[in-house]
């Protein structure tokens, strides 16, 4: 069964840093897409940052300058270093990917709480 493992959430001082992992597991043929979203209390998820499977990345106004996604192919592993982290950043935030030839296209793991103090 295919799914996504998030680690790496917690609770952090407004400045702070984090980075959250998130590995594909199970029955997985090409992902394409891996990336982050975030949904905050009373709000819409969004798209966060997102990574093609060639490297091309694309991210929220917001999180410019501050947020880095990387991944590894090999491992099936995305992965989202925040830096300077806001108040505003709190929310829990969901791994995502897709892959065509997969059971269903898009996959979403179960969030990992993120809270930033101020």
């Amino acid at each position: 069964q295919a799914q996504l493992m998030e680690s790496g959430g917690g609770l952090v001082q407004a400045g702070g840093s984090l980075t959250l992992s998130c590995a594909a597991s199970g029955s997985f043929f090409r992902i394409n897409d891996m990336g982050w979203y975030r949904q905050a209390p009373g709000k819409q998820r969004e798209l966060v940052a997102i990574v093609t499977r060639g490297g091309r990345t694309n991210s929220a106004d917001s999180v410019k300058g501050r947020f880095t996604i990387s991944r590894d192919n090999a491992k099936n592993t995305v992965y989202l270093q925040m830096n300077s982290l806001k108040p505003e950043d709190t929310a829990v935030y969901y791994c995502y990917c897709n892959d065509p030839a997969a059971a269903q296209y898009d996959y979403w793991g179960q969030g990992t709480q993120v809270t930033v103090s101020s």
